[in-house]
């Protein structure tokens, strides 16, 4: 039986509903044959209870066990080949170089977290010996719902960060795939499923759900057995679950990854010896993967003589191609992004070349106070749209950043002078970004121990947490102290022989020694 367009329940391939959507090839500019089903809420809450039964099992696998699972993972995704990036780049329109990195990225995050879970340290143990006897560490929430990404289909998808945390700290999850690219989904979840049997992983431990409605999305934020959610898109969608999540009988949490205009920042002596390469890194960066990642820098703030710089950017976009966006609805949108910024008063410095179904990169230029008293102007524009305001002095610049929304990132460009001169706006935007940069940019996102992938409202929800690195895991976990507790009903970490040799804070100390 052809499985494909079903839903992933535990073990099972099962397609209830009725076929209802299909995917978009942007190269080809044309629906895609394979229908894929809408998921039932029978379905969904058979995927759900079960996860719930698999977590009582799953939250007990020791740290190599659960390693074990995620390097099969890792293992299987390299074993489809070069079939694996074909259909990514059939549903995305992404090049096949991009698509390898990607899956590398995806591959390499879900052996980092075996890695990590395997030295066992995460857990954050600790413990105060006195009267009372106070242990402490790190447990599993119990299921988790990821929600694919429309811009990564592998690698903030189906098997990508939010996956990865959640199965390394010890939850199962639902995954509902992004409908831009549920073939790929399809092809990842098998191998998730392969993987989990494989590896002898309770039934539930991990389940895919196909959906194209909103209200897909909201029956799974609200069934009653969910711990926690995972989300990275639109502004729009992200704060539908929270406010769903937030007025359920028992609310969970909702990470979301909403989106940015990751503010990047020239500051005048920069602006004065460096205008031209500037322009072309600049442009370089909006325009990297058709301007569609969350990183991209949409707003370039300057204060000075911007004249040099106007016109390489001006001249620079112009040489630029028009680029295939993922569907039809985010070039939609892109479109009516662009005409909402020139009603606010943006006007146009340069723009590439228009090609029908294609986004034509654009740079548009504003204001100091137009700004200020505008603030909507600064809204998102999904795909390669800059928006360059034009502060008047450093003053200007600086309660330009004092006046920004929370932000994924933010960057600044200077000269040696110029960052000592401007140390105070390191402070302003310190507290507006997860992220800052100084004389870079913020479209590659490194995949290690110490990268933060989050901010304030409205990036992401709550700031304190990160959806890239391995600090993501965190977000799935709880803590929970052991008062007075014997030691043989103690978990293995808050032990006084530490059997694991793992770092904890004993008496105020970190040691791996054992506690006498």
């Amino acid at each position: 039986m052809n499985n494909i367009g079903l839903q992933l329940i535990g073990n099972e391939w099962r397609g209830e509903g009725t076929p209802s959507f299909r995917a978009w090839a942007p190269q080809q500019q044309q629906w895609l044959p394979q229908e894929f089903r809408e998921s039932t809420p029978d379905e969904i809450s058979q995927a759900v209870t079960l996860a719930e039964e698999a977590f009582h099992v799953y939250k007990k696998t020791s740290a190599r066990e659960r390693a074990a699972f995620l390097k099969a993972i890792a293992t299987g995704l390299e074993s489809l080949g070069e079939g694996l990036l074909n259909t990514a780049s059939e549903e995305s329109g992404l090049p096949l170089a991009r698509l390898q990195g990607e899956r590398d990225r995806t591959t390499n995050q879900l052996r980092l977290f075996a890695g990590m879970i395997e030295e066992g340290s995460w857990v954050n143990a600790r413990i105060d010996r006195g009267t009372p006897d106070i242990r402490q560490m790190q447990i599993p929430l119990g299921p988790v719902a990821v929600f694919g990404a429309s811009n990564f289909p592998l690698a903030f998808s189906v098997a990508g960060g939010d996956t990865a945390a959640a199965l390394a700290a010890g939850c199962p999850v639902i995954c509902k795939a992004h409908p831009a690219h549920p073939h790929t989904s399809h092809l990842v979840a098998e191998v998730i499923r392969q993987a989990a049997q494989s590896t002898r992983m309770p039934e539930g431990v991990f389940s895919l759900l196909h959906g194209a409605t909103a209200d897909t999305g909201q029956r799974i934020a609200q069934h009653p057995l969910l711990r926690a959610i995972a989300f990275t898109g639109s502004f729009g969608g992200g704060k539908a679950l929270y406010q769903t999540a937030s007025q359920r009988p028992v609310p969970i949490p909702v990470y979301a990854e909403m989106g940015s205009v990751n503010p990047v920042f020239v500051l005048p002596e920069m602006l004065r010896v460096n205008a031209e390469a500037f322009a072309a890194q600049y442009l370089q960066s909006l325009t990297l993967g058709v301007g569609q990642f969350c990183t991209n820098p949409g707003v370039l703030v300057v204060a000075g003589d911007a004249g040099p710089l106007m016109a390489a950017l001006q001249q620079g976009i112009a040489q630029l191609k028009a680029g295939v966006m993922l569907t039809p609805g985010i070039l939609s949108a892109y479109q009516s992004g662009l005409q909402r910024m020139a009603g606010q008063g943006a006007l146009p410095v340069g723009k590439a070349p228009e090609e029908t179904g294609k986004a034509a990169p654009v740079v548009m230029h504003t204001v100091f106070s137009n700004v200020i008293g505008n603030p909507a102007i600064l809204h998102e524009v999904f795909g390669p749209a800059g928006l360059v305001v034009q502060c008047s002095n450093t003053d200007e610049l600086h309660a330009f950043a004092a006046s920004l929304e929370g932000q994924l990132t933010a960057t600044i460009h200077g000269t040696p002078a110029d960052l000592e001169a401007h140390a105070g706006l390191v402070d302003v935007l310190r507290e507006k970004a997860g992220r800052l940069l100084v004389n870079g940019f913020p479209t590659g996102v490194a995949v290690n121990h110490a990268m933060v992938h989050g901010g304030p409202w409205p990036a992401a929800t709550p700031a304190a947490g990160t959806s890239v690195g391995t600090g993501s895991i965190y977000r799935f976990t709880r803590p929970v102290c052991f008062q007075d507790f014997p030691e043989g009903l103690l978990p293995e970490a808050l032990r006084n022989e530490n059997p694991l040799r793992i770092w904890r804070l004993a008496n105020g100390d970190w040691s791996r020694e054992a506690l006498s």
